[in-house]
């Protein structure tokens, strides 16, 4: 009889380079597309205002942040559903879902279904975030080019949503609903790139192969419900444990909440500031946005440059190189300041006495800091979680999206009370206590993951991960077994 130990699933998911390249491509569209739709409404709210006669400002920050109560529930389904039924069904159909429902939100007859489809598109859209860094591992064993990879995923994180408000403050001048449509276009663009993606994930590989295997037909026949049940329960609360338990998670999880709910609240922030205080007209003050691509491109270097500079190391066989913390981490300790820097200019160069060209390059510290951080923090939590990166992704995703969620909400009240320059303030100081984080990671991080039960700092026997993961594939056998019981 075969079993599950005879094969190794990592041989099934060798692909070659052109076809790695295919699926990171995948994964990067699919993450600009989630993070487009996720500020799109911010360049066309006095439109949409209009149209729906909508007068409080709370119901139009519903707008952004009913897409991102989407963002923090899709990941704790969809990180632990792609480890157990694959990362190739997960994407496919959360993007077919995500394309389905930008459609519905250019054709919204009112204001309650427009809120309604953004909230079903953030749902959809949450899963690269919680199912690429897991993609991505399993092409990628050389941490150098799951970086790298990674590194992509993380810029669209940053470029997407400082589109949105340029696009939606130019087009909605024709009509708020060509917003929508635009999106509707560029994500039936990338449709055939996810329509030829692989499954890549080596259990589900693994259970395939063994699936064609006669002999293994009755291999689950005595799985009993409670069994089933129980595995099945446990890859869903995967996250939920992992995130009380796991330091490591938790803190990263807080520490880019932080910094990815500032963006957001740069949404609601930068209107009042560029239109409220400068005068600018919404399409021209989305423009202000620029200087944030240009600060994560910058960043984007800087992680290649360091990427190189730490190969080096390694192959001279520096003994700094060879801890895990040293591989990523630094990266996140060089963006931690400048994301305070940001805020703390963004917050004293607002005046109208002051170019507004002078606030708006607080933007270009604030790309850099984010997109250094995120790439950082999260190759991290993929190094040292490995197989279980799916949930560890899923969970920092859902922390840092409900607390986006509900910092944008705060914006306008915080800004009325404290005023332009100590609202921002306020955010750098949080900013500030935040950033020793990294830095304390480095310092303790590989006594933390000795301690943790869930991070891999070597590989795992295969098939022990295979069996785990292999609930469906015990229940497909259990059910074939009973009708051969039943019909004898």
């Amino acid at each position: 009889m075969h079993t599950v130990s005879q094969h190794n699933p990592r041989s099934l998911g060798d692909f070659s380079p052109a076809r790695k390249y295919h699926i990171v491509l995948t994964g990067t569209l699919f993450t600009f597309n989630s993070a487009l739709g996720s500020s799109l409404p911010a360049g066309a709210k006095s439109e949409i205002s209009s149209a729906f006669s909508i007068t409080s400002d709370t119901l139009l920050v519903l707008l952004n942040s009913l897409y991102l109560v989407g963002f923090s529930i899709g990941p704790l389904i969809f990180g632990p559903l792609s480890e157990y039924c694959g990362r190739r069904p997960v994407l496919l159909g959360t993007y077919i879902g995500y394309t389905a429902f930008t459609l519905g939100r250019a054709l919204s007859p009112n204001y309650a279904a427009l809120l309604v489809f953004r909230l079903l598109c953030g749902l959809n859209a949450a899963a690269p975030n919680a199912v690429l860094g897991g993609l991505y591992s399993d092409i990628y064993k050389n941490p150098r080019q799951r970086g790298i990879a990674m590194g992509f995923f993380m810029f669209m994180t940053a470029l997407g949503p400082e589109v949105g408000p340029i696009i939606s403050g130019f087009v909605s001048v024709t009509s708020w609903r060509w917003t929508f449509w635009a999106a509707l276009i560029i994500a039936g663009a990338g449709l055939p790139t996810i329509l030829m993606l692989p499954e890549t994930y080596a259990p589900v590989l693994a259970r395939k192969r063994i699936a064609k295997e006669k002999d293994t037909r009755i291999q689950a026949a005595e799985e009993t419900w409670g069994e089933i049940a129980q595995e099945f329960g446990m890859v869903f609360t995967r996250p939920f444990v992992m995130v009380v338990q796991e330091p490591i998670l938790l803190f990263s999880s807080l520490y880019l909440a932080l910094v990815y709910a500032i963006l957001y609240l740069f949404f609601q922030a930068y209107p009042i500031i560029f239109q409220g205080l400068y005068n600018m007209s919404p399409g021209v003050s989305g423009l202000a946005f620029i200087p944030i691509m240009i600060g994560a491109g910058v960043a984007f270097l800087i992680f290649l440059w360091y990427t190189n500079f730490h190969d080096k190391a390694t192959k001279a066989n520096r003994p700094w190189a060879k801890v895990e913390e040293y591989r990523r981490l630094p990266l996140a300790c060089g963006g931690a300041p400048t994301i305070v820097i940001a805020l703390f200019w963004l917050g004293w160069a607002s005046y109208k006495s002051v170019h507004p060209i002078v606030p708006m390059i607080a933007g270009l510290w604030f790309g850099i800091g984010y997109l250094l951080i995120f790439i950082a923090m999260l190759n991290y939590l993929t190094d040292a979680y490995k197989e279980n990166s799916a949930s560890a992704q899923a969970a920092a995703s859902t922390v840092r999206s409900v607390t986006a969620v509900c910092l944008p909400l705060a914006t306008d009240p915080m800004y009325s009370s404290l005023g332009i320059h100590w609202a921002s303030s306020l955010l750098g100081f949080i900013a500030l206590g935040m950033a020793v984080i990294p830095f304390v990671f480095i310092r303790y991080g590989e006594w933390i993951r000795e301690k943790s039960r869930f991070c891999r700092t070597m590989e795992e026997d295969v098939s022990v991960e295979v069996q785990r993961h292999d609930v469906l594939g015990r229940w497909l056998a259990f059910e074939k077994a009973c009708l051969v019981r039943w019909m004898a």
